[in-house]
């Protein structure tokens, strides 16, 4: 059970990651646009990278405190 949740929490990470991408990839190209659009496409590519490096911590412990930001 634990490893199918974790299967589809990291194709839903990588799929929330292509979903900010096309939003970003459909922003105007005004100055406005693109820097909110780049702090969006950083923020929100980063949860995929946050969730993989927690799921290769070597412990549980380890794996809530890097999910939980406690890195």
């Amino acid at each position: 059970m634990v490893e199918k949740q974790m299967k589809d929490l990291s194709q839903r990470t990588k799929e929330f990651a292509l979903r900010i991408i096309r939003v970003y990839s459909s922003l105007p190209t005004t100055t406005l646009a693109q820097v909110l659009g780049k702090q969006l496409l950083r923020s929100g590519t980063s949860v995929g990278a946050h969730y993989r490096e927690a799921s290769r911590g070597r412990s549980d412990a380890e794996f809530i405190s890097k999910l939980g930001g406690g890195h």
